[in-house]
């Protein structure tokens, strides 16, 4: 059964930083892609960035230079690191697991049960 796990969200300030990590079993990250997603209250679910079993990443424009996504694959881990925070950056937080290269979640077939991540002004 494969599982994603998503941790490290919580409240943050404007300019401050959070990891979260994804860690996954069940399936093992070295065959897939890893994205992250997130979505705020009446909003669609938004890419935010995905790294490959190449070692490429993608950030979603709306997050680059201030967002970076890595992977650990002996832990079978992917983590994403969010620095100065903006309280736009407030939603829930998903990993999903694919084996195609998309930042579209149509085509994501495992997915984590997300964790929150509030940043106050």
């Amino acid at each position: 059964q494969v599982q994603l796990t998503e941790s490290g969200g919580g409240l943050a300030q404007t300019g401050g930083s959070l990891r979260l990590s994804c860690v996954a079993s069940g399936l093992t990250i070295h065959n897939y892609v890893v994205g992250w997603f997130r979505q705020a209250p009446g909003t669609e679910r938004e890419f935010v960035a995905f790294s490959t079993w190449l070692g490429s990443t993608r950030i979603a424009e709306s997050v680059q230079g201030r967002f970076t996504v890595s992977r650990d694959n002996a832990k079978n881990t992917v983590y994403l690191q969010m620095d100065s925070l903006k309280p736009e950056d407030t939603a829930v937080y998903y990993c999903a697991a694919d084996a195609s290269f998309t930042d579209q979640a149509k085509h994501y077939d495992f997915w984590g049960q997300g964790t929150q991540v509030t940043v106050s002004s």
